[in-house]
C-alpha cells in the first residue's frame, strides 16, 4: 500500500497513492459534508452547490471549465451524498496541474452568477420531475423518508421544487462558508502522481480555502423511526423495499451486516435471488443491501415484481430471513468474504476507484485501512454471529416497508410485522 499522508498547516489533508505503472491520475476533492448538513430552510443546497461549483468562477465562464479539461482528453464531474460530497477529475499525468488548478478554482473562486443561478435551478427541478417518473428512485426516497421521518437523513438530497427555487447566491455562500472548511476537507489523488509535487501544488491553489467555519456545521443526531409508506400506480411492476436499523461505520456488528446482506441478497448465488427468484419466479429483481451512516445504518431488501406475485413474495422474503437467525453456512461466510476480497483487489486496478475509497477511509476512520486489515475484520465473523445478528435485525425492530406501484395486493405492515415477530404465521393477503 504506497500511501503517503501530509497535513497542510491550513488544515487541509492530502493523501496520494502512487501507481507508477499507469499513465493517468484520478484526483478530487472530497468535503465532510452533504444534504445532513443542511438547515431547515436550506433542503436540496447541498446538491445545488455542487451544481453550481461549476457554473463560473473569477477567472472561467462555466465553457472555459469545460473546454479546459476536455481539450486535454480530462474528465470533471461531481457528486452530493448525505454525508459527503466530491468533486473530482481524472487526467493524464501531464495535465495533473490544470486539474487541481480547475477543482481549486471552483471551490474557492465561484461567482454563483444570478443567471447561472436561475438556468441551474431550472435544470435541477427537471431531475427532481425525472426522479419522480422513476419508481424505483420513488421507492426508495419515500423509504428514507419514513425510517428517519422528519429528519434531515430522511429528505431527498435532490431537495423540492418550493426549496430550490427559493434559494439565492447568499445561502449558497452561507452553506459553504459553514461546511467546506479545511478541517473538513481531503485533497486524493491516485494514480501516476508524485506526492510531494502534489503536496506543493495543491498547497499553493487552495490556499484561499477558510480554515474554520463561519458558524458550527450541522449535524442532527439520526433516530430511526420505520413505518409505512404506499403509493399506487398504473405501472407493469411494484416495486418494494422491506427494511429495518442497520449498523453505523464505527459499530462491531458494521461488517457483520455486509456480510449478512451478502449472503441473503449480493447476488445469483445468493439466498433471495435463487429462492425467490430463481426457484420461485416470484420477481425479476430482488436483492439485499446495508448502509451505514455516521451514526445510524439501514439493513434492506428490495424487489421489483408483478402486483399478482406480492401475496407470495413477501412471506417468502420473511421466510427467507427467519432461516438467517437460525442457520449460516460456513461455505456462505467464505464466499461472501471472497466477493468482499475480489471488490477490494479490482477496485486497486483503478485510479478512480482507490481515490474514492482512501477518500472515504480517511473522511471515517482519519486514515487508510490497508486491505489486509479490513480481510482480518471480517475473518473474525463467525456463523453464530450471523444468525445473533439476524435475530436482532429482522425480529427486534421496527420494519420499514415503501412501495409504488400496483400494489393493492400488498399486506398492510401491521400484518409484516406479526409474521416477522410469529413463527409459521403469513400474512393476512398471503394466506387469503
Amino acid at each position: 500500500m504506497n500511501v503517503e499522508i501530509t497535513r497542510l498547516a491550513s488544515g487541509l489533508t492530502v493523501v496520494t497513492e502512487t501507481m507508477p505503472h499507469l499513465e493517468s491520475v484520478a484526483l478530487g476533492v472530497w468535503i465532510k459534508s452533504g444534504s445532513r448538513n443542511e438547515t431547515e430552510d436550506e433542503h436540496g443546497i447541498a446538491h445545488l452547490l455542487e451544481h453550481m461549483a461549476f457554473k463560473g468562477t473569477a477567472r472561467r465562464s462555466a465553457r472555459d471549465i469545460a473546454e479546459e479539461i476536455e481539450n486535454v482528453g480530462g474528465e470533471l464531474n461531481a457528486a452530493t451524498s448525505t454525508e459527503t460530497t466530491s468533486y473530482y477529475a481524472r487526467v493524464l499525468r501531464d495535465n495533473v496541474p490544470l486539474a487541481v488548478d480547475i477543482l481549486a478554482d471552483i471551490l474557492t473562486e465561484s461567482e454563483f452568477d444570478e443567471e447561472e443561478l436561475r438556468r441551474e435551478k431550472h435544470v435541477i427541478l427537471q431531475e427532481i420531475g425525472a426522479a419522480n417518473d422513476t419508481p424505483d428512485d420513488v421507492v426508495f426516497d419515500k423509504f428514507s423518508e419514513v425510517a428517519y421521518r422528519g429528519q434531515t437523513l430522511g429528505r431527498p438530497i435532490l431537495g423540492t421544487p418550493d426549496t430550490v427555487k427559493s434559494f439565492t447566491p447568499g445561502q449558497i455562500r452561507n452553506y459553504l462558508s459553514r461546511n467546506y472548511t479545511t478541517d473538513r476537507m481531503f485533497v486524493v489523488a491516485a494514480g501516476a502522481v508524485d506526492h510531494t509535487t502534489f503536496v506543493k501544488q495543491v498547497e499553493e491553489r487552495f490556499a484561499r480555502l477558510p480554515m474554520t467555519p463561519s458558524a458550527p456545521p450541522v449535524l442532527e443526531a439520526a433516530r430511526y423511526i420505520g413505518g409505512d409508506v404506499r403509493e399506487t400506480r398504473d405501472l407493469m411492476d411494484a416495486q418494494v423495499l422491506l427494511g429495518f436499523e442497520g449498523k453505523a461505520y464505527h459499530m462491531r456488528d458494521f461488517y457483520c451486516s455486509q456480510i449478512l446482506a451478502n449472503i441473503l441478497g449480493g447476488g445469483m448465488s445468493s439466498r433471495l435471488f435463487q429462492e425467490v427468484r430463481e426457484r420461485r419466479g416470484l420477481c425479476y429483481s430482488v436483492y439485499a443491501f446495508h448502509w451505514g451512516f455516521s451514526d445510524t445504518g439501514i439493513f434492506g431488501i428490495h424487489a421489483a415484481t408483478g402486483g399478482n406475485e406480492l401475496p407470495t413474495l413477501v412471506p417468502v422474503i420473511i421466510d427467507e430471513l427467519r432461516k438467517s437467525s437460525e442457520t449460516i453456512h460456513q461455505q456462505e461466510i467464505d464466499r461472501a468474504r471472497a466477493q468482499i476480497r475480489a471488490q477490494l483487489l479490482m477496485g486497486q486496478e483503478s485510479p478512480a476507484a482507490r481515490a474514492g475509497q482512501i477518500a472515504r477511509q480517511m473522511m471515517l476512520y482519519g486514515r487508510p485501512i490497508p486491505n489486509p486489515e479490513m480481510m482480518e475484520r471480517l475473518e473474525g465473523i463467525t456463523t453464530e454471529r450471523l444468525t445473533d445478528l439476524a435475530g436482532r435485525l429482522f425480529f427486534d425492530t421496527v420494519p420499514t416497508l415503501s412501495a409504488v406501484g400496483p400494489i393493492e395486493q400488498l399486506a398492510p405492515l401491521t400484518d409484516i410485522s406479526t409474521a416477522l415477530a410469529t413463527p409459521g404465521i403469513q400474512t393476512k393477503k398471503a394466506a387469503g
